[in-house]
């Protein structure tokens, strides 16, 4: 068998890369719905999620996402041997309006094995933690950022366009058998394995209204998506003030509130849009010892933690909805040029001793300072019935960073 095309016929060349990417897309199709599935499950708070659970979720997406990069560098090979190699023309050229169908389905393939992967990829590059792909070449893309709303905009897209790839696929495999069943011309017989060449019609349908089709077929999804919002970031920032402004004598104009927890091996930050700090605070420590004391109220639904927001709301581990709020009481003392917040550390019932050194620097009356300390979800009864540390790390990392005025 010749590796290379002519008018009549596929080469061998052409033929493996056709069937190597069907291939690809007929597993990984449904795979990524079964992961999706699972997925879903565990990120539903009325859910039981076990060990288990999670891992096999892990596996799947795992498997999905480095099967996705290979259709990528797969459509992409295949693509750049299709430009330099002959396309065998049409069996039914001489049928407008079908032939001009087959060819918009053609360009919907060749676009979707390109642009439904890199929105995988984007996405999971956006997101932090869960499920790497296998391959050594990390796990980030250049200019894409760890950001949750690049990472929802992308998952959109790649939701959206992976139903186009669907619907094409279909059409696809639906007209070849139409040409062998019903036609029975030579259009499926000459991408299979062996030389079978076929002579095509004089006539033959024009590239440019088909790709214009195809066109208006993504603009219509992304067109759709876009009028409904949901190809649109929205910033969940952890500056404070979403709760009633605490009267304090520090109060604080922005800040971040975050907590960086490890899943699976991988690290996942998430951050409080509702918090407040009423805050004294003085350069000259008092009798005791004492540069004031603060008090933090934290909003827990306001959290948002990735890709497991709403499993973290659920009753295993912050029960926000019966424990909507964790608090922070401590006095502000200096030990050794340090500073240090010595206080108690409530979330849901439970209160826990803790220490947190934190830094500040002054500047007349505007003050920015930043600390953190490192927890064990345990001592607060969250995700006990996650015992694995390799599926949810058992310590947390807690950290702050603000600036304040002096009212």
């Amino acid at each position: 068998m010749p590796l290379t095309n002519s008018e009549t016929r596929y080469g061998a060349v052409a033929k493996s890369f056709h069937w190597l990417i069907a291939l690809l897309i007929l597993s990984n199709i449904p795979l990524g719905l079964i992961a999706s599935d699972i997925a879903h499950r565990i990120q539903d708070p009325d859910i039981a999620t076990t060990d288990a659970t999670v891992a096999r979720a892990k596996l799947l997406f795992s498997i999905h996402k480095t099967l996705g990069v290979a259709i990528f560098f797969a459509a992409l090979a295949r693509i750049a041997w299709a430009l330099t190699q002959v396309r065998p023309r049409l069996l039914n050229g001489d049928r407008p309006l079908e032939a001009r169908l087959a060819e918009t389905v053609h360009w919907l393939l060749y676009g979707s094995l390109v642009v439904v992967p890199m929105s995988g990829w984007v996405h999971h590059a956006a997101t932090t933690g869960f499920a790497p792909i296998w391959w050594p070449f990390g796990q980030g893309l250049p200019f894409v950022p760890k950001d949750q709303g690049v990472a929802e905009v992308a998952g959109t897209l790649h939701y959206l366009l992976q139903w186009v790839l669907v619907g094409a696929v279909v059409l696809h495999v639906a007209g070849a058998l139409k040409h062998h069943l019903i036609d029975r011309d030579a259009t499926l017989r000459r991408m299979l394995p062996g030389h079978t060449p076929a002579h095509p019609t004089a006539r033959q349908p024009g590239h440019l209204l088909p790709a214009m089709a195809a066109l208006v077929v993504w603009g219509a999804v992304l067109g759709g998506a876009y009028a409904q919002g949901w190809l649109t970031i929205e910033r969940t920032g952890g500056t404070a003030g979403g709760r009633a402004a605490a009267d304090s004598q520090w109060q604080v104009r922005e800040g971040e509130l975050s907590i960086t927890v490890t899943q699976m091996g991988s690290e996942v930050t998430g951050r409080f849009a509702d918090w407040t700090a009423d805050i004294t605070f003085s350069e000259t420590p008092d009798t005791t010892g004492r540069h004031g004391q603060v008090t933090v109220t934290v909003s827990i639904p306001s959290l948002t933690l990735g890709q497991v927001t709403d499993q973290a709301m659920g009753e295993d581990f912050f029960h926000a909805e019966k424990y909507p709020t964790a608090t922070f009481e401590a006095d502000l003392l200096s030990t050794n040029d340090a500073y240090v917040a010595d206080g108690t550390l409530t979330i849901r019932d439970q209160s826990v001793p803790v220490k947190m050194p934190f830094d500040v620097r002054i500047d007349g009356d505007t003050a920015q300072a930043s600390g953190g300390l490192t927890v064990d979800r345990r001592d607060f009864n969250i995700g006990l019935g996650t015992k694995d540390e390799g599926t949810l790390a058992y310590s947390v990392d807690v950290s702050f960073d603000l600036t304040a005025t002096r009212n």
